[in-house]
């Protein structure tokens, strides 16, 4: 966990809480988490499954791994160390996202179980629902999408600490929902979560 550098601060509660803002949207809030090689499928399921929410008039906002390193995480690489802290900052972020009713849909490779577990931890502390997403494919067919020409450049030497080729991907061990893109059409796999955040009572306040 990372430390707690600042001094004299304070958790302050306001006078709006969880239940209210559940009830003002109809639904609780919930980190749902993808993670997977890159080229699994990751995006594509978060983006098919938000429009989904959107059309049953659920509130949800997509985290994208490219997305977050533009802006909130712009000064973090891809080391091991980089790596973590970014996982860590993302998982704070869909902490507060979840708080205020709102289901967030992150789409990150996040390569190591301690990192992912880190999320998890953040929001079991806050009573908050966490859905790990395993959106899982073999390294050969991730390699035959190769949507951004990355694992190209990887096995050329262009990319370093590139997961899967140079880097270690660690497979979630008992994911929430584990999705096999592979054999399964996109709308299969949107039901499969949809059904999933019904069955958790997440699209009712």
């Amino acid at each position: 966990m990372a430390e707690q550098k600042a001094t004299n601060v304070h958790w302050h509660e306001g006078e709006v809480n969880r239940e209210d803002r559940a009830h003002l949207l109809g639904q609780k809030g919930a980190t749902i988490w993808f993670t997977g090689l890159s080229g699994s499928g990751k995006s594509t399921v978060a983006v098919a499954l938000e429009q989904a929410l959107l059309r049953e008039g659920k509130l949800a906002y997509r985290l994208d791994g490219d997305n977050v390193r533009m802006g909130l995480n712009k000064n973090l690489g891809f080391s091991a160390e980089d790596r973590t802290e970014n996982i860590r900052r993302i998982g704070e972020a869909s902490k507060l996202f979840a708080d205020a009713g709102i289901l967030c849909l992150n789409s990150f490779i996040s390569p190591y179980i301690a990192d992912r577990d880190i999320v998890r931890h953040l929001h079991d502390e806050g009573n908050l629902a966490f859905i790990e997403v395993f959106v899982d494919v073999s390294l050969d067919e991730a390699e035959k999408r190769d949507p951004k020409g990355l694992y190209k450049k990887a096995r050329a030497g262009e990319i370093k600490n590139f997961t899967g080729i140079d880097d270690p991907y660690e497979a979630p061990v008992n994911p929430e929902i584990h999705l096999h893109t592979d054999n399964m059409t996109l709308d299969e796999e949107v039901d499969i979560i949809m059904a999933a955040l019904r069955q958790r009572g997440l699209l009712s306040a």
